[in-house]
């Protein structure tokens, strides 16, 4: 078993950098699954000197809800947003009086950074006499711009959710606006336009600020984030740092940047996945020259599983592996995940666990890890793997269950090898999305995922008594 932080001597606690991801899927890190057509040779690095989990979920199986989950350790289903995504002109998400992992962090002496896709909401800065908000603002249709005053501050926004340093865009980069945003201030107000994009680019159209292409969004992330490990580096040595990194790939538009296109057996989408694993790949690096990697607790995941609309499929490659489904799914597919965690001297290198795990229980790991301590009431979803990380664990199982939630808002609970569903459909993008119970049938469906990974076999008629206590169960978890 590998040494513990306090064992090693450390001056100071451990630095933290999360990569997530948007829509990368489960078969889409070549070390997870030997028929992948595409090469991911950092994240596989990173996986041979860490630990790889091949039972880690989100807690949601599209993006917002679950990025809300990693900052707050809450289900999103306890906000406001009960199902769906928000949008570029979306209010703030999270409430100013729910505790922030980076707030947590910024109170244990960290310095801390968001740097990428925010998708979170935000306070635009109003026109003076604009009139009323729009009423459908919280969808693809909406267009306040004539009520944005996009030369003023961002009232609400990573900055004020914990982070000294932000540079994000304001939702996925198929979302306008289409503008970049430093530490609540617009870079470039968006005053040009750009039309709808077809598939395979696929944007909708809106705002932009002049200059700014969509090709050239990922590259300057990657830019930013190394930026910053160096600006920390010279500035700040004595002080512990926090760096989420937010990339735009693989989601939509897929447009991988010239040195990528054609190193994938799997056209623009397998591309993407490419210059996103080179991304993780120049941060690794800069760590390294940093001389911060042997001090630096590394998370690389996903925000959801992968969306299979992106012709994946054509070049006979499974972006799920096995896995039913694919993003905004009740099933596997839309919610279990790459997740690799590296720490020098904590972590075993080349270590793989079966522990169940939830994408909001990076908040209280983290926190455990660097003695951070959690305000009272916060993070009440977040359970810390921490022993399971460095060993210390009798079992591997460290929570009792996880609640699932797709797009369209169906539950689903997993307690051990069970996992019960509420509705009959995917409740996502795989059809049928729902499908109407008969009298006196199953209102929903019952796998066991020990038995059955693929989930195949419903077994609700034939266990009553797991149904009756997984409902129980997830009834009570609700209710809390």
């Amino acid at each position: 078993m590998a040494q513990s932080a306090e064992n090693r001597g450390l001056t100071r606690p451990p630095n933290i950098v999360v990569v997530l991801a948007d829509d990368w899927g489960y078969g889409d890190l070549a070390c997870q699954n030997p028929d992948s057509r595409i090469p991911t040779p950092f994240c596989d690095g990173l996986a041979n000197q860490g630990m790889r989990f091949t039972d880690a979920h989100t807690g949601s199986a599209v993006c917002t809800p679950t990025r809300y989950g990693l900052l707050t350790g809450r289900y999103a289903w306890r906000s406001r947003l009960t199902r769906g995504v928000l949008w570029g002109y979306s209010a703030p998400l999270i409430d100013p009086e729910v505790p922030t992992l980076p707030a947590v962090l910024q109170r244990a002496g960290y310095r801390t950074a968001a740097i990428g896709k925010w998708h979170l909401g935000l306070e635009w800065a109003r026109r003076v006499g604009s009139g009323p908000w729009p009423a459908n603002i919280d969808t693809p249709d909406a267009d306040p711009t004539a009520h944005i005053d996009f030369t003023g501050p961002v009232l609400r926004g990573p900055h004020t959710a914990g982070y000294d340093r932000s540079f994000v865009i304001p939702a996925s980069l198929d979302m306008a606006p289409y503008c970049f945003i430093r530490d609540g201030r617009i870079v470039t107000p968006p005053t040009d336009r750009i039309d709808d994009s077809p598939r395979p680019q696929y944007w909708r159209g809106g705002p932009i600020s002049p200059g700014l292409t969509h090709a050239s969004v990922m590259p300057r992330l990657t830019q930013e984030a190394c930026e910053f490990l160096w600006d920390h580096h010279r500035t700040a040595t004595d002080q512990p740092f926090m760096m989420a990194f937010y990339p735009t790939l693989p989601h939509y538009p897929h447009i991988p940047n010239l040195p990528y296109q054609g190193k994938s057996g799997c056209g623009a989408y397998g591309d993407g996945v490419v210059e996103f694993d080179a991304s993780v790949g120049a941060i690794l690096a800069t760590l390294e020259a940093t001389g911060h990697a042997e001090n630096t607790i590394v998370i690389v995941t996903s925000d959801n599983g992968a969306d299979l609309s992106g012709g994946q499929a054509g070049f006979g490659h499974a972006s799920n592996s096995w896995l039913r489904g694919q993003k905004a799914d009740i099933h596997e597919g839309g919610h279990r995940v790459p997740f690799i965690v590296r720490w020098p001297g904590v972590v075993d290198a080349g270590t793989v666990s079966d522990a169940t795990i939830c994408m909001t229980d990076i908040f209280a790991t983290v926190a455990d890890a660097v003695g951070a301590t959690i305000p009272k009431g916060g993070a009440p979803d977040s359970v810390s793997f921490r022993s399971v990380l460095d060993g210390t664990s009798a079992g591997t199982q460290v929570r009792g269950s996880v609640v699932h939630h797709s797009m369209d808002g169906t539950f689903a609970i997993r307690s051990g090898p069970w996992k019960l569903s509420t509705g009959l459909g995917t409740g996502g993008f795989t059809a049928p999305r729902t499908i109407e119970a008969t009298p006196n049938g199953p209102t929903g469906t019952l796998f066991h995922l020990g038995d059955d990974p693929r989930e195949t076999h419903d077994l609700w008629s034939e266990w009553p008594g797991e149904v009756a206590r997984l409902r129980r169960e997830l009834a009570d978890i609700r209710g809390r």
